[in-house]
């Protein structure tokens, strides 16, 4: 009988020394996983939470691409430090990162940003193609006519085109289409608001959205910013003379698809409801997405008398300004034809 006690005394010895040094090697193991980088890797990995995923699947992912070797680590350390409410989207784990630094991103919805530029002088046309193109958006738009797409933003009484700011905007994989219209559509109201607001006095402009469509005629005629006000000037005064604007770029857009580079007498002739050179006033729409600085100097414009303007033709975009029709002419003979 006391053999027997003795024997299941030093069982018992031995197996508490075995469970210590288990518990040891867990209690280090356990230390190391929760201290070291994530992934293995110098570079940054793109990592995808789907609807659905949960940290039991978050786990077994780490563990299939070898980050971590036991997912109950894992499992059992998200619980303990309430990390456990991962949300839906794409992040970027970065080498330096551990594994309470990606639950936290995880959970803190630090989502990996995109961006998409819209160029100024844009249409409405390439804008949708340019979100189109995108390959990590929601795509909701493929067969949606342009007046349902206004009609879904509110704007169902409006034509979409220069109703979207040009800039550079920030998103989140897996945004939709429509929300990013949605995004740059609030920038313009917001620009052309605030513009309006602190346009000069006496413009003859009735409406902020006749300051919108002579921006974006604007925004067509000059890619030198010094000369935007000038050019803005200068139809300013044509409006106040009752002068048609005559600007080439609202024929180019009034004839669509047929454009091919180049615009012929008969096209000036052409009764279009855009073409400046036989309608009175504005078109009834803007032509072009006009940025922010375009809209400044339409509602900031800078009026020296000026009634016409050419293109030097040197390559640097700029305009020469005449006040006269006979200094015009001079200057298109020595800018244009002579070239």
């Amino acid at each position: 009988m006391f053999f027997q006690l003795d024997f299941l005394r030093r069982l018992l010895a031995i197996l508490v020394i075995i469970g210590s040094f288990a518990l040891s090697f867990v209690f280090l193991d356990y230390h190391q996983f929760r201290h070291a980088n994530l992934i293995k890797s110098n570079e940054t990995v793109n990592f995808e939470i789907r609807s659905g995923d949960s940290i039991n699947s978050i786990a077994n992912q780490f563990a299939e691409k070898n980050w971590i070797r036991h997912p109950v680590y894992l499992k059992v350390f998200a619980r303990l430090n309430h990390l456990s409410d991962i949300k839906v989207g794409h992040y970027a784990i970065t080498p330096d990162m551990n594994v309470q630094s990606v639950l936290q991103m995880f959970v803190d919805n630090a989502v990996t940003l995109q961006k998409v530029t819209f160029i100024e002088g844009w249409t409405f046309k390439q804008m949708r193609q340019q979100i189109s193109a995108l390959e990590d958006i929601r795509h909701t738009l493929k067969d949606v006519s342009d007046e349902q797409i206004m009609q879904m933003l509110n704007m169902a009484d409006q034509h979409p085109e220069g109703w979207f700011l040009p800039e550079t905007y920030s998103y989140a994989s897996g945004t939709r289409d429509l929300d990013l219209m949605q995004h740059a559509l609030q920038a313009m109201q917001s620009t052309l608001e605030e513009l309006w607001q602190k346009r000069q006095e006496n413009l003859p402009l009735a409406s902020p959205y006749e300051a919108l469509i002579l921006a974006s005629i604007v925004e067509k005629e000059t890619g030198a910013a010094e000369e935007r006000p000038l050019i803005a000037g200068v139809f300013m005064t044509r409006l106040r003379k009752k002068m048609k604007l005559q600007t080439d770029p609202t024929v180019i857009y009034g004839m669509g698809e047929r454009y091919k580079g180049n615009i012929k007498r008969k096209h000036l002739r052409e009764a279009t409801a855009y073409n400046t050179y036989v309608i009175p006033g504005l078109p009834p729409t803007p032509i072009s997405l006009p940025g922010r600085a375009a809209i400044e100097a339409v509602t900031q414009p800078d009026e020296q008398g000026y009634i016409y303007f050419v293109a030097r033709g040197d390559g640097s975009g700029t305009h020469y300004f005449s006040r006269t029709l006979d200094e015009h002419n001079k200057a298109v003979r020595k800018y244009q034809l002579k070239k």
